[in-house]
């Protein structure tokens, strides 16, 4: 088996003849489990960063730098609101929030969400069929 050059496919790697690594991918997942942490209640950037993995699982971490690049983003498009809260212990932090433009966003993320899961289970039903 020959491999193929030029761009390779981000959700799966060969490893040796026969056997490859295959991870399942939602595209954009950080963002809607972002804005539903935000829904439970406002939070600074670390602890976002913390609280990730809790809804995205352990694959959805990111770095420090790209983190605050989406909220900066989602707050651009008034996704989101922030503010300096100097009254937590420590140095002052960036506070986030859900505005009511973020709820609505992540009630689509939600539908679209449903709508994938449905693919996929019916994807894993036919395989567990296990026909030829």
């Amino acid at each position: 088996m020959t491999r193929r050059r030029g761009r390779r496919a981000r959700t799966r790697s060969f490893v040796r003849p026969g056997h490859w690594r295959v991870q399942a991918r939602v595209e954009r997942f950080v963002e809607p489990a972002l804005l539903l942490l935000l829904r439970e209640r406002p939070m600074h950037g670390y602890e976002l960063l913390e609280r990730l993995p809790e809804v995205a699982g352990e694959d959805a971490r990111i770095d420090v730098g790209n983190l605050y690049r989406i909220l900066r983003a989602l707050e651009e498009e008034g996704i989101v609101a922030s503010e300096w809260s100097a009254d937590l212990p420590g140095p002052a932090r960036r506070t986030y929030e859900l505005t009511d433009a973020g709820s609505r966003l992540l009630d689509r993320w939600a539908d679209a969400l449903r709508r994938a899961q449905t693919v996929v289970s019916g994807f894993l039903a036919r395989y567990e069929q296990g026909g030829r």
